[in-house]
């Protein structure tokens, strides 16, 4: 926990050392419409620089980014601030720091640790042997779990089982690929509970329900990808029996149980706090005021609740649940700590794009369901898929769309196709990059606490383009283009 505090301190400080110059006046100079309007893509240099050390600083010097990651990330967190804050204005750039940090890291992170610590204390225990069908029946069951309790909800629970299950075996990084490709995206399409976009959505209008359209496609693409998994996996299956290994078994056959299992009480509570947070500004206007920090960057009343409610569901999970379960599920820190760290830089760096996207969206020319399904999912596949979400959203709302049936939202209406189209590029594409949602980056790191050797960033990248993208290409053909 000490990188974890020093990382956020030092960002903390810095950015406040940079901002308190009592010479500096804090008015925002322009709007957030008018400097993504003129913005140079110059700007977006840290955010790649943010990535490139992502991806090659592990391959390259190992060593030194397990001790210097925080100070990468401050280096480009300010490589971008300073800049901005200069040329742009203090203020603008304390505004848009603030909002990135109060408005949507905060709410990320407290909620990516209040399910880390519920899911670390409950632990499925019995003889699971880690054969190809099994893993596939797991993987199912992960998948159908995310649209309920959110892919970092069914991450965080089903990850260690599996691992359990397959510790006997060497080839094993397709098993956690695919759960990042299935549990950890595609699955969470179907309520606004399994992924962040989609609540988004929904507190914009969209039917709580609505999201079981994406239902056929999600189908379509779970039934291919278990299929192609089950090819993939057996194959290794049988190369590590051939090597000679087999899993070790005990002369009692051990019953399946979940040991600490009262925690499925905290999850749905932390569930509950999520859809609270959408629901209560809508119907009582109260939770839509907040605290006022600086410009327009404000913490509702709403957010505060979600948060407390979470962190409360998180400490008395901890605190209820014997140690022992813990130590069963081989329970650390790192996974958190290291998406703590590292996201905060990614939030701060991605500014840019963002005001960017966000002013010149609509001049991207896009008009067809099957350029807002791609383009969509390549930004998500890199931005956080939140606001990029919201950014093609609003600019189909208010492109006069037609198209088949159309779905009533809070600012006007969107083809339904349109806006299947935004969300599963959303939520599926979340699943191209290890940084595409944040489940991808702690799966990854959990799967390496426990000794299974994971591709590089870009090892992984080849792994979603051959076996992902021919996937969405058919989601293309039979669902997007032909409308």
């Amino acid at each position: 926990m000490k990188k974890l505090k020093s990382a956020v301190w030092g960002t903390a400080l810095a950015l406040c050392a940079l901002m308190a110059n009592s010479s500096v006046a804090f008015a925002a100079e322009k709007g957030t419409e008018s400097v993504g309007s003129t913005l140079s893509l110059s700007y977006c240099i840290p955010f790649v620089g943010m990535l490139l050390c992502i991806a090659i600083c592990p391959l390259v010097v190992g060593e030194w980014w397990e001790k210097w990651k925080p100070a990468a990330v401050i280096f480009w967190s300010l490589a971008f601030v300073i800049p901005f804050a200069v040329f742009i204005g203090a203020g603008t750039a304390w505004e848009q720091v603030l909002e990135s940090i109060i408005g949507d890291y905060l709410g990320f992170i407290v909620l990516l640790f209040g399910l880390f610590c519920v899911a670390g204390n409950i632990v499925l225990e019995g003889d699971l042997v880690g054969t190809p069908k099994l893993n596939v029946l797991l993987l199912l069951i992960g998948t159908a779990l995310s649209g309920w309790i959110g892919t970092t909800g069914a991450s965080m629970v089903m990850i260690r089982p599996l691992i359990r299950a397959n510790k006997w075996r060497q080839r094993k990084a397709q098993i956690v690929i695919f759960f990042i490709f299935l549990v950890s995206n595609i699955g969470g399409c179907l309520t606004p509970v399994g992924d962040p976009p989609l609540l988004m959505g929904f507190n914009n209008g969209v039917g709580f329900f609505w999201s079981l359209n994406l239902l056929p496609v999600m189908l379509l693409n779970v039934a291919i990808l278990l299929l192609l998994f089950f090819i993939i996996d057996n194959n290794a299956y049988k190369k590590d029996v051939a090597d000679g290994l087999k899993p070790e078994t005990s002369e009692e056959k051990k019953k399946l149980r979940l040991a600490g299992a009262h925690n499925i009480i905290f999850m749905i509570v932390i569930v509950a706090a999520v859809i609270l947070s959408g629901v209560l500004p809508q119907q009582v206007p109260f939770f839509a005021k907040g605290i006022h920090f600086y410009g327009e960057v404000e913490l509702s009343y709403a957010s505060i609740l979600e948060m407390v409610m979470i962190l409360a569901a998180a400490f008395l999970s901890f605190h209820t649940t014997k140690k022992e379960v813990r130590e069963e599920n081989h329970f650390t820190w790192d996974a958190i700590q290291e998406v703590a760290v590292l996201f905060i830089g990614i939030f701060i760096t991605m500014i840019p794009a963002l005001l960017i996207l966000k002013a010149r969206g609509s001049e991207l020319g896009i008009e067809r369901p099957w350029q807002f399904f791609w383009m969509t999912g390549f930004l998500s596949s890199f931005l956080d898929n939140t606001p990029t979400y919201l950014v093609f959203f609003t600019t189909a709302v208010h492109s006069a769309l037609t198209g088949g049936t159309m779905v009533k939202v809070l600012d006007g209406t969107i083809p339904k196709i349109f806006l299947m189209a935004i969300s599963c590029g959303a939520v599926f594409m979340g699943a191209n990059t290890y940084i595409g949602n944040a489940p991808n980056f702690m799966v990854r790191s959990i799967a390496e606490e426990n000794g299974i050797k994971m591709p590089s960033f870009f090892g992984y990248m080849a792994w979603s383009v051959s076996c992902l993208i021919p996937v969405f290409l058919i989601d293309t053909l039979i669902f997007f283009l032909f409308v």
